[in-house]
């Protein structure tokens, strides 16, 4: 090997362990998403929550030891409650000797989780006896959200969208903003007597033009041609969209002001937003560890993929939405905040 080759091996090895941040992405990043796989993948087993109205002690039992969770309830709109709420997954009830199950609807894998467990604690109470010849009545299922007919797509969509808007405008804001500072037109802006709060509001105002049209564009295409379903007001999605848009574009601003390249920017995703898709939504929370599914609450595609549900799947208004909304709408002004004292470092104001 001549010394050419060497010297330039070397200095490739210098670049990289004096770059911290890289080798942070090299060596901590894929460990910490192996380890948020490992602890999604290997949680427990989902146990369906069942809520039962006046259904004998022995069916209970049955239903119990097929590993679902079982709550009694007193009367019909106590169970429909906890039902909208999503505290259970289903209602059974016993209409003469048929036995009619009322899904929540709005998961097609809870409601498979569901069937399954009815048709195991039937063939525990029945073992070896084919149901019909033994003139067992076959469950009635009704769902208060969805229907039979119901895909996975339609499941997923809501938080599909909302990831791929958080994701591609967290990711252009941010090296947009970048081009900004390093072309040397942010300098000149802070320059002038303009403050740093109105060069922030105008930046967004101004990025959040073009990724208010994305989020137009991606909810449109996703529900008219797609035909994704949706049961609410299409109104909401895009008030949701704009404002998941607007989280994620000060977001990805401020955390521009900690990168110096590109594709220091671009490091940034398998910190803040590879976690965030575990949390949004995809996975299933209930299996987890509750102090690792405590770890959605501070990941703003939780609020965002969960009113979108509300909104598209189970048809619910501003009530259901409301408190999403002002998170989000927090996160925006928290960002945004943390904007104007990352530019202190450009000028002294």
């Amino acid at each position: 090997m001549s010394m050419r080759i060497k010297a330039l091996i070397i200095r490739i090895i210098r670049q990289f362990i004096h770059d911290k941040r890289s080798m942070a992405l090299l060596i901590a990043a894929p460990l910490l998403v192996l380890s948020l796989m490992y602890l999604v993948f290997n949680g427990d087993a989902y146990q369906p929550k069942l809520g039962t109205i006046q259904v004998p002690e022995s069916i209970t039992q049955s239903l119990s030891a097929a590993d679902a969770e079982v709550t009694v309830f007193e009367s019909q709109e106590e169970a429909e409650a906890a039902l909208k709420d999503q505290r259970i997954d289903a209602i059974i009830r016993l209409d003469g000797a048929s036995p009619h199950i009322r899904l929540e609807g709005s998961d097609p894998a809870k409601n498979r989780a569901v069937m399954m467990l009815i048709q195991k604690a039937v063939q525990a109470r029945a073992p070896a006896v084919d149901q019909a010849a033994a003139g067992l009545p076959a469950p009635v299922f009704e769902y208060l959200h969805g229907s039979e007919d119901m895909s996975s797509f339609d499941h997923f969509g809501p938080v599909l969208i909302g990831l791929f808007a958080f994701f591609f405008v967290f990711l252009i804001a941010g090296v947009s903003f970048l081009k900004e500072r390093t072309s040397g037109t942010l300098e000149r802006l802070l320059a002038t007597p303009l403050r740093r709060w109105e060069i922030v509001a105008g930046y967004m105002v101004g990025f959040g033009i073009f990724t208010s049209l994305q989020g137009v564009l991606i909810a449109g295409y996703t529900i008219g041609v797609l035909g994704s379903m949706m049961a609410g007001s299409f109104w909401y999605v895009l008030l949701i969209m704009l404002l998941l848009s607007l989280t994620a574009l000060s977001f990805g601003t401020f955390l521009s002001a900690f990168a110096n390249t590109e594709f220091q920017m671009i490091q940034f995703i398998p910190l803040v937003i590879v976690p965030q898709v575990f949390f949004s939504g995809l996975f299933d929370l209930d299996g987890m560890s509750p102090w690792l599914s405590w770890l959605s609450y501070i990941t703003p595609l939780k609020y965002g993929a969960d009113a979108l549900r509300n909104v598209m799947i189970r048809g619910e208004g501003w009530s259901a939405i409301a408190s999403d909304v002002f998170v989000l709408l927090a996160l925006t002004l928290l960002f945004m905040a943390a904007n104007v004292l990352a530019l202190r470092k450009h000028r002294k104001i």
